[in-house]
Order: C-alpha cells, then structure tokens, then sequence
C-alpha cells in the first residue's frame, strides 16, 4: 500500500525520544563517526535501563506532548479516497469461525510439527495446503460439516449482537455500511492470525 504523505507523523514513544537525543550527542561528539546501529542500540538499550524515572521523565514528557500533536493532527486528516480508517473492533463480537481449511490444519499441524522439527511457521502451512489439496472430498467432508455448523452458529450470534446493540450506535451504523465488501478480507487476515 501507498504511504499517504499528507498523513501526520506517527507519534514517537519516550524511548524513541532518548534514542534520538543519545544519536544527536553521538554526532556531536564524533561527527565523522559512522554508527554501527545494532551496537548504538544495544548501548541505548542498556543505559535506558539503568536511568532513574526522573531522568526518563523527560522523554516521557516529551513523548506525552507529541501524543497530543499526532491526536490533534489526526482529527484534521481525512485518508485519501480508497484507503479506509481502521474500523473499531469491539471485543466482545462474536468471533468469526475457522473454515474447513483451518479445522484441518488444527489437526495436522502438531503432526506436521512432530514429523520436520525445524519447519517454520510459513513451510508448515504449506505442508498443511498441500495435504488439504491432495485429500479426497470424502477425507474433507468431516472438516466442512463442522464449518458449516460453526458457520451456522456464527451467524445466529452476530444477529443477536447485532439486534443487542452492543456497539454504540455511530460504530455500528459505520461498520454496517463497510461489513459486505470489507468482511471477506478480515476473514482472511483473521485466519492468517490464527494460522501464526
């Protein structure tokens, strides 16, 4: 995705703060220096460690104040066309069930795991696509069956969510207004979570 430049600056931790003041007193003191960032980190690292609150509380303060810029600054943003604002998730919504795919691979991934060890997270779930590929609709049909229940109960308990109005009326008539075409892809990023 296209970062939008007209977007404020992300809004900087106390932390990040620090780690810029120690960059700049670096550059002072040896501005010829070129930084080895993974040792410059680990020193930072280190010596936030060791500082009293009161030392910190400069850069959290530091922190507080540009908390309050970046919240003033996104009250005025509107995200260009095509790119849409992060839909507040309430909790408590009924959690959207796992497919066939993923009740077959809750299964098989601790035997997937058991048989190559050191597969990462990426090639199991590879294995794990191929072996739902190659399996007969027979071998399937157990998996889907429970889909299509968990599915069934799923979408009951959203209607009476829903009808509960358990989302403050503003939410939830926004969210109605995105569900249809945006559902769809949070069913895969939710599954892709689930997945990890």
């Amino acid at each position: 995705m296209v970062k939008d430049p007209s977007k404020p600056r992300g809004k900087m931790s106390s932390y990040a703060y620090f780690v810029q003041t120690c960059r700049e007193e670096h550059k002072k003191k040896h501005p010829d220096a070129s930084v080895n960032f993974s040792e410059f980190s680990k020193k930072c690292s280190e010596r936030w460690k060791t500082m009293s609150p009161k030392e910190k509380g400069k850069f959290e303060d530091m922190a507080k104040q540009d908390k309050l810029r970046y919240e003033k600054e996104m009250k005025n943003y509107i995200p260009p066309k095509g790119q849409r604002k992060k839909r507040f998730k309430d909790p408590n919504a009924p959690k959207r069930p796992p497919s066939a795919f993923f009740l077959f691979c809750a299964d098989f991934r601790p035997k997937v795991k058991g048989e190559n060890p050191g597969l990462s997270i990426g090639d199991t779930a590879k294995k794990l696509g191929e072996m739902w590929n190659s399996s007969s609709a027979e071998e399937k049909q157990p998996y889907e069956k429970k889909a299509a229940k968990l599915k069934e109960k799923y979408d009951k308990d959203i209607v009476a969510y829903r009808t509960k109005g358990k989302v403050d009326s503003a939410s939830a008539a926004a969210a109605d207004d995105d569900d249809d075409d945006e559902e769809e892809g949070e069913e895969e990023e939710e599954e892709e979570e689930d997945d990890e």
